[in-house]
């Protein structure tokens, strides 16, 4: 490592292509950043951006000793990966919620066209996306992941292959925490549709000539909208402290890249 590292040398090339790796792995999968409409040619302008903006925490962290070979990129880019990755878990998990609501209250039939990633998603799957992807943004969630992004490059400098088998398996078991996050984000509104489902129950055998399922639908579809609307600051609540969760999830995969445990 040397301080006050000169960009002109000619080691230098190497450090900032396999930093913009690094970027670019980020950039493919953060919220926001890799959303479809977006043109490529503007999240290319994106990565050298930020690769120049950065460029003192490579004077400070750089090595003129990287080598830009294959597996040196590709360990880049899936650090850069891991970083982005953390916070669309966040998002997925509140898209995960809408989608088992929609199967719970009845509204699994409403698809539509999600503008973000172009494809099919139903109605309160998309609904929860844009909140979560809105109070991240308003929480500065790209601020944060550019500092995730600097304090990377202190724990794996630029160029070090670190553990790559260790890294990819610990992205793996961090699927586990998209589902987990997006039962517990649904988990009370599922509680109101069993006990709607069991009071109707209970009105069928009290009540036999009643039409139930005439009525079921309606107001199992009104109960669900009405627990999710009465839950929304609940869930904006959470999103205050989502930091904490992010730092977890990368706690999980950074450490093991850099061969700790």
């Amino acid at each position: 490592m040397t301080a006050g590292l000169d960009l002109f040398a000619p080691g230098a090339l190497p450090l900032l292509l396999l930093f913009g790796a690094r970027v670019s792995g980020l950039v493919l999968i953060a919220p926001l950043f890799s959303a479809r409409p977006i043109p490529g040619m503007i999240r290319t302008g994106v990565v050298i951006l930020m690769t120049v903006l950065m460029v003192p925490v490579l004077q400070r962290r750089g090595s003129l000793a990287a080598e830009a070979t294959v597996p040196a990129v590709i360990s880049e880019a899936l650090i850069g990966f891991t970083i982005g990755l953390g916070a669309a878990l966040i998002v997925g998990a509140a898209e995960t919620a809408g989608e088992l609501l929609s199967i719970q209250v009845g509204l699994q039939g409403s698809a539509i066209v999600d503008p973000m990633s172009q494809q099919q998603t139903t109605a309160l799957g998309q609904f929860l996306q844009l909140m979560a992807l809105t109070l991240l943004l308003t929480m500065n969630a790209h601020v944060v992941m550019l500092e995730a992004l600097r304090s990377s490059v202190e724990l794996i400098p630029v160029g070090n292959l670190g553990h790559l088998r260790d890294g990819m398996w610990r992205i793996v078991t961090l699927g586990s925490t998209l589902f987990t996050l997006g039962l517990r984000f649904a988990a009370p509104i599922i509680a109101v549709i069993l006990l709607l489902n069991v009071a109707l129950a209970v009105l069928s055998r009290a009540a036999p000539q009643l039409n139930i399922l005439s009525l079921a639908f309606p107001i199992q579809i009104l109960g669900g909208l009405a627990a999710l609307i009465a839950i929304i600051p609940i869930l904006g609540s959470w999103f205050l402290g989502w930091e904490t969760t992010y730092s977890d999830l990368l706690g999980r995969v950074l450490p093991a890249m850099a061969g700790g445990r």
